[in-house]
C-alpha cells in the first residue's frame, strides 16, 4: 500500500468534520472505519511542519490558528459560498503576498526600498474578474507586463552593474584597435520570442582551419575555454578533458556562439569576444555578472 503523507495525499475528503468544542477533539475508535479514519488523520501530519514553514510561510508558533482554519475549511467543504471564500483566501495569499515578493526580487533584487504596487495588482485582478472598471484586456496586459517588466528590470540592472557594463564596452572598443582582431556585424534571432538583435562579434584567428563550416542543420564538436575580461576562467572543456557538442538547430548556447560557429571552418581555433547582448545580457549568473563581455577560445574539432 502506498504510504500516505501530507504532501502526497491532500485530496482526501474530510466528511462531516467534527464541530469541535475547542481545537482538540477526542477520537472514538469503536470500529475499523473509526481507526482507519484516525490513522489517515495522523498520517497527514507527516512533514506538515516543514510544509507549512517552507511552502506556505507559516510560523508554526501559530499552530492553534492553523488548526482553526483547517477546521473551518473542512467544515465548509459542501458549502459552495464558503468554498469560494476559502479559495479566495488561498489565492489572495499567493498573489498578494508570495507573488509580490517574488516579482520584487526579480525586478529589484535585494533592494527592499522598491516594490510593485500590491494595491494596483489586486485592483487589476478584481476589476477583470468582476468585469468592471477594467483598464485593459488580458491580451493587452500580457504584452504590457512583459514589455514593462523587461524595461524596469533592465533599468535596475543597469544602475546596479553600471561599472561592469562600462568596463565591458571599453574592452570591446580597445579590442578593435588590435590589427589582428576582425569585427563581423551580425543580426541574431532570440529563440524564445524571435526578436532580432543587431550586434557584432570580434575574433582573432589563432589557427586556420580548412574543413567544413556548420549550417543550421549541423552539429559541431568543439573544445573551448571561457573567461571574463579580467581573465577569470568560468568554464573550460579543456579542464574537463571532454569536448562539447552543439546542435546548431536546437541551440542551447548563447547567441554569440551560434554566430561564431557558422563562420568557423573545422580545424580552426579562434579567440572570440562576444558582447553582452549576444551572451547573458542582464542576467546575473554568479561569476558572470550582468552586461559581461565574454571571451572564448573556441576550437572546432568536427562538423557533422
Amino acid at each position: 500500500m502506498k504510504k500516505l503523507t501530507f504532501l502526497a495525499a491532500m485530496a482526501i475528503v474530510v466528511a462531516t468534520m467534527v464541530s469541535c468544542n475547542g481545537n482538540n477533539p477526542k477520537a472514538s475508535l469503536k470500529n475499523d472505519i473509526d481507526t482507519l479514519s484516525y490513522a489517515i488523520g495522523v498520517a497527514q501530519t507527516n512533514g506538515l511542519n516543514d510544509y507549512l514553514t517552507y511552502n506556505k510561510g507559516v510560523d508554526t508558533t501559530y499552530m492553534a490558528e492553523f488548526i482553526q482554519g483547517f477546521i473551518d475549511g473542512a467544515n465548509a467543504a459542501d458549502d459552495k459560498g464558503k468554498a469560494a471564500y476559502f479559495a479566495g483566501v488561498e489565492i489572495g495569499r499567493q498573489l498578494g503576498g508570495d507573488a509580490v515578493k517574488s516579482i520584487n526580487m526579480q525586478l529589484f533584487g535585494n533592494d527592499s526600498t522598491q516594490s510593485i504596487s500590491a494595491r494596483n495588482l489586486m485592483a487589476g485582478f478584481i476589476n477583470t474578474l468582476m468585469k468592471k472598471n477594467q483598464k485593459m484586456t488580458v491580451e493587452e496586459a500580457d504584452s504590457i507586463a512583459q514589455t514593462m517588466f523587461e524595461r524596469i528590470h533592465n533599468n535596475t540592472m543597469e544602475k546596479k552593474f553600471a561599472e561592469n557594463k562600462q568596463a565591458s564596452e571599453q574592452y570591446l572598443a580597445d579590442n578593435t584597435k588590435n590589427d589582428s582582431v576582425k569585427v563581423v556585424n551580425v543580426v541574431a534571432k532570440r529563440p524564445d520570442n524571435g526578436q532580432e538583435i543587431a550586434s557584432f562579434i570580434q575574433y582573432k584567428v589563432l589557427k586556420e582551419g580548412n574543413g567544413a563550416i556548420a549550417t543550421d542543420t549541423n552539429t559541431v564538436v568543439v573544445n573551448y575555454e571561457g573567461r571574463l575580461i579580467d581573465g577569470t576562467v568560468f568554464d573550460s572543456s579543456y579542464q574537463r578533458n571532454q569536448p562539447y557538442t552543439v546542435d546548431m538547430k536546437r541551440g542551447g548556447v548563447i547567441l554569440g556562439w551560434l554566430e561564431v560557429l557558422k563562420r568557423m571552418p573545422a580545424g580552426s581555433v579562434w579567440e572570440v569576444a562576444i558582447p553582452q547582448e549576444l551572451a547573458y545580457g542582464n542576467q546575473d549568473r554568479g561569476t558572470i555578472k550582468p552586461y559581461s563581455t565574454l571571451i572564448f577560445k573556441i576550437e572546432v574539432l568536427e562538423v557533422k
